[in-house]
């Protein structure tokens, strides 16, 4: 019974530490984006590779969305060579810190 008490919590335990969530910070961010102002931190910049698109701003973007494309770009479901190469170098908590840093910018405060 105690050893099956005990399997139980554990069990419990890692679960829950499984499931916890990477929370970003901001303050950490800034040596995490130089790789991002050369492209979004240039208003009205259009990108040539691999074909002519303008490249959004996101300062002032949420967090989550930033996230998810982030994600989206690291496993192949958003497809573009630059920010898939740039997606795969970054860990969770990479995309978590540049995602909150730029979800309290605006186009105005964004660095460029």
């Amino acid at each position: 019974m105690k050893k099956s008490l005990a399997l139980l919590v554990l069990a419990a335990f890692a679960g829950t530490a499984a499931a916890a969530e990477v929370v970003g910070n901001p303050k950490a961010a800034p040596a995490k984006i130089e790789m991002c102002i050369g492209c979004h931190g240039i208003p009205g910049y259009k990108s040539g590779f691999p074909e002519v698109y303008r490249v959004p701003m996101i300062g002032g973007q949420s967090a989550k969305y930033i996230e998810s494309a982030l994600k989206a770009y690291r496993k192949g479901e958003r497809k573009n060579p630059s920010m898939m190469g740039i997606a795969a170098s970054l860990s969770d908590q990479d995309i978590a810190d540049v995602a909150a840093y730029y979800s309290q910018q605006t186009p105005a405060t964004a660095k460029r």
